[in-house]
């Protein structure tokens, strides 16, 4: 039986990636902030699943997960946990933005690091990076966020790079969607400026797509359109375009 460990996963696209991969006959260990939400879905999900309550905001807690997992085989690690913070970046607040920092960028790149080797050891293994279409443009007023998720992209495609060339079995794959019906604005202080996508369907995309060997993924035909033209138009009028997508948003 294989086993998947899965970050952020109580609510939106960790959720739902929780019950498509139970469903399929996956074991699971979860974490999240939400203990009370994690003991129902171990609960639910059966004895075998394991879980752990915990803040990926604080210092020490990727490590404390890994050194949890340790007498567990992990076979897929799906890095889902990530928020973001909105306004001018002169008005936003540090301490929100450190704590983005730590769980967009170190939690998630001290997991990927620590759990590659192990795969690389034994030559098999996936992990899944959650990303977002962010993470092709700069995003005036959640610029941390954008900027964060530049990076998971980066990360995870040079990872990939490396492991081609030395013809290793393991693989990396990021998943980068538009707006998802998530928690995820409610946490930023936005309202949704674009209809959103389901977060079952992107989870399920996300999972089939990283199982399948594939390494950038981006959910709808719309998406895809909108990174291919973030990536042809210039910088300068990609964030001006941005800047007025993000400005319709109303803080609460």
């Amino acid at each position: 039986m294989k086993r998947a460990l899965i970050t952020g996963a109580t609510s939106g696209i960790g959720l739902q990636m929780a019950i498509y991969l139970h469903k399929n006959g996956w074991e699971l260990t979860l974490t999240g902030r939400n203990e009370a939400m994690l003991r129902r879905m171990a609960e639910r999900f059966g004895r075998d699943t394991r879980y752990l309550a915990l803040d990926l905001a604080k210092p020490g807690a990727a490590e404390q997960l890994f050194d949890l997992c340790k007498d567990t085989r992990i076979d897929f690690l799906i890095n889902n946990a990530g928020f973001g913070v909105f306004g001018d970046f002169t008005e936003t607040s540090l301490e929100q933005e450190l704590e983005l920092i730590q769980v967009n960028i170190i939690a998630l790149h001290t997991l990927t690091k620590l759990f590659l080797r192990e795969f690389v050891k034994r030559d098999s293994g996936c992990i899944l990076n959650v990303a977002s279409s962010a993470g092709f443009m700069a995003g005036p007023k959640l610029s941390s966020y954008y900027a964060s998720k530049n990076y998971v992209v980066r990360l995870s495609t040079a990872i990939r790079e490396e492991l081609r060339r030395r013809h290793s079995h393991v693989n990396v794959s990021v998943l980068c969607p538009g707006p998802v019906d998530t928690n995820f604005n409610n946490r930023a202080g936005v309202n949704f400026s674009m209809k959103p996508v389901s977060a079952k369907y992107i989870a399920q995309y996300g999972i089939a797509g990283a199982l399948a060997g594939k390494g950038i993924l981006i959910p709808t035909l719309g998406m895809k359109l909108g990174v291919l033209g973030a990536k042809l138009c210039p910088e300068l009028l990609t964030s001006r375009i941005v800047y007025e997508l993000q400005k319709r948003k109303e803080s609460y």
